[in-house]
């Protein structure tokens, strides 16, 4: 079976959607994960989530050079700390916005073969998987900035707009 899959690309209004929880871990499940994969590669991301490849549920991926995490219907249970630090997306090319962040938490999700585990996070895949987890409620980083930041990101927003489809935004097979 042969699934087209598309980088989405702010303004995008899939970007927006709100993904239910994935019910069904079967042959798709692995198909969907694989071209996540290629496209987060590809693409040079360190994180993709499967509402950025026009799929609406709750999967998502991570890699940060140690090894690549597949996480199935996250969700946060605890949370402690803050830190601040500048984010960029692949739906969102050119944009970087300083973000809040939970130092630390602890995430519960089922594995791809169907397993429920709590994994604790800290550091950059802490924050990627964060990042990934606003993506499930329709939330991009654009949405954490400060009004005066969203004025000086106008300009690029805008020309992101002229440039909805640009290069970056393919379509790929799995």
């Amino acid at each position: 079976m042969s699934k087209k899959f598309q980088l989405k690309i702010y303004p995008d209004k899939f970007l927006r959607e709100k993904a239910p929880p994935v019910v069904n871990l079967n042959g798709d499940l692995q198909d969907i994960i694989g071209s996540m994969v290629r496209i987060m590669y590809e693409n040079h991301g360190i994180g993709l989530a499967a509402p950025q490849v026009s799929v609406l549920q709750r999967i998502t991926i991570a890699d940060i050079g140690e090894s690549l995490l597949t996480l199935i219907n996250p969700e946060i249970i605890e949370q402690e700390g803050q830190n601040k630090l500048e984010e960029g997306c692949l739906s969102l090319p050119g944009i970087q916005v300083e973000i809040d962040r939970n130092y630390t938490t602890l995430v519960r999700e089922v594995d791809p073969e169907d397993k429920e585990m709590e994994l604790e996070l800290s550091g950059l895949i802490n924050r990627v998987i964060q990042h990934e987890i606003d993506h499930f409620n329709g939330v991009l980083i654009i949405d954490h900035a400060s009004v005066v930041e969203k004025f000086l990101l106008k300009e690029n927003l805008e020309q992101s707009k002229g440039d909805y489809f640009n290069p970056l935004n393919k379509i790929y097979k799995s």
